[in-house]
């Protein structure tokens, strides 16, 4: 029966990667999606009716586990289909913390185990495996914390919180608990410790994430998402469970490939991202030269008379998009100028909106052909070329202080090149700052139009004035 258990294993590790493949494709990301779904819910139900313990015995406590995967299913169930896109963010968080509160409970429970292990005698078997369940421990508990820190803020219900010398207090934190772990393992310390070392982590995980400013979001969820993916992986060293530690070491690298990419698109680095050295979301722009100069709005019907008799047209979205749920008009204006023989296509930032490929699931729920969403790499070349580029509810990724300004707080960050196209139109609902709390340059330029209002009702009058043209 152990042979039949570790083929499903085997069948549930290769469905894991075959769907996270699928997943680099926004064509196939659904279907990978099912894939790895299906793997885990066979590993899942082999583990509770395949596996024998040391002794031969089985899993007990049955009731107790089905009715835990009953209500957990329900829980996830309902929240998944009640989320709207806008807090997509902060859900993934929220579960992203869950799975961190489970790798660290399941280091508290086997610490007990072991316990009675070492004190029947066992001690060999103890120092093996409490460096393991050290690990699981700090990592799951740093990812717990720091996540219902991150939903708090991305929820609206927290704000950006740093105190005097932020660098050195969340270093002294980091240090203690290494060093505090490594006496631990080494036996220099009893069991009171173990439990400062989770106290002292998840304080850590909050003083992480609370001075990072909400523009830095992105680089947080992806690095917290790889930090529960170690957290499992522990768990799969700890119970000898391959299918546990691959599925760990997937999330664990896939984590951290993104945030390295993200940090790359924000020009942040990864050691800034660890010792918690964020700028702050603040709206005074702090570090920014002042913006001079006036803007100049568009009427509905100049802007519709712009966009129609245009030859390219590139659409840039932003988490304003999102939130005045206006992707389906956006697609509407898509085909109608698609009708009259203008090329349209939509640039997509990597930290557009509050998470990696937010802009990209938005967009394919409005039916949206995957071939026209262009990356930044990609697009950036073309906007010499374009006519007219339709900013919605982006900022920040559109700031060319990013480039002129060294002391903007962006300044180093890729943004998209749409100062380059001949026509600007943004469609914002007041002047305020973007997420990052400065001013955008790109308003005041020569080329570009402020159209004010909520990004849906804009978008939808424009309709009516790109028919009636």
């Amino acid at each position: 029966m152990d042979h039949v258990l570790q083929l499903v294993y085997l069948l549930a590790a290769v469905s894991f990667m075959v769907g996270l493949k699928m997943l680099s494709r926004p064509d196939s990301a659904r279907r990978g999606n099912a894939i790895a779904a299906i793997g885990m819910t066979l590993a899942i139900f082999a583990t509770i009716f395949l596996f024998r313990g040391q002794d031969g015995s089985h899993l007990g406590n049955l009731p107790y586990i089905f009715i835990a995967l009953v209500v957990g299913s329900a829980i996830g169930y309902l929240m998944a289909k009640r989320v709207q896109m806008t807090a997509m963010p902060q859900m993934v968080s929220f579960f992203n913390g869950m799975g961190g509160a489970c790798a660290a409970m399941i280091s508290l429970i086997e610490y007990g185990h072991l316990s009675h292990a070492a004190e029947s005698g066992d001690a060999a078997l103890f120092q093996t495996k409490i460096p393991i369940i050290l690990a699981g421990l700090v990592i799951g508990a740093v990812s717990f914390s720091g996540s219902m820190v991150a939903y708090g803020k991305l929820e609206g219900k927290l704000k950006d919180l740093s105190v005097r010398g932020q660098q050195f207090v969340n270093m002294s934190f980091l240090l203690g608990i290494l060093l505090l772990s490594v006496l631990f393992a080494l036996g220099s310390l009893d069991g009171v410790w173990f439990y400062l070392i989770l106290g002292l982590s998840l304080v850590y995980g909050l003083l992480f994430v609370f001075p990072i400013g909400g523009a830095d979001m992105p680089v947080v969820i992806s690095l917290l998402n790889s930090f529960t993916g170690v957290a499992a992986a522990c768990g799969g060293f700890l119970y000898d469970n391959y299918v546990m530690l691959i599925g760990g070491i997937l999330v664990g690298s896939a984590g951290t490939i993104l945030t390295v990419a993200m940090c790359k698109a924000m020009n942040r680095s990864l050691t800034n991202v660890l010792v918690g050295n964020f700028g702050g979301g603040g709206a005074s722009g702090v570090g920014s030269a002042g913006v001079e100069g006036t803007t100049k709005e568009i009427s509905l019907s100049d802007a519709a008379v712009l966009m129609k008799y245009a030859k390219k047209v590139v659409i840039v979205p932003g988490y304003g998009l999102a939130v005045a749920q206006a992707q389906h008009v956006c697609h509407e204006i898509e085909t109608l100028l698609e009708d009259e023989g203008v090329e349209v296509k939509y640039a997509i930032h990597p930290v557009a909106g509050r998470m990696p490929g937010h802009m990209n699931v938005l967009l394919a729920e409005s039916n949206v052909s995957y071939d026209k969403l262009v990356e930044m790499e990609d697009i950036n070349p073309e906007f010499k070329s374009t006519d007219v580029v339709l900013v919605v509810g982006a900022n920040d990724v559109v700031n060319p202080a990013a480039k002129t300004d060294p002391s903007s707080p962006i300044f180093g960050m890729p943004i998209l090149d749409v100062e380059d196209s001949r026509n600007i139109i943004v469609l914002k609902r007041s002047m305020k700052a973007g997420y990052a709390g400065i001013e955008n340059a790109l308003f005041y330029e020569p080329q570009t139009f402020m159209l004010f209002g909520d990004a849906k009702d804009s978008l939808t009058r424009l309709v009516s004035e790109i028919k009636s043209n």
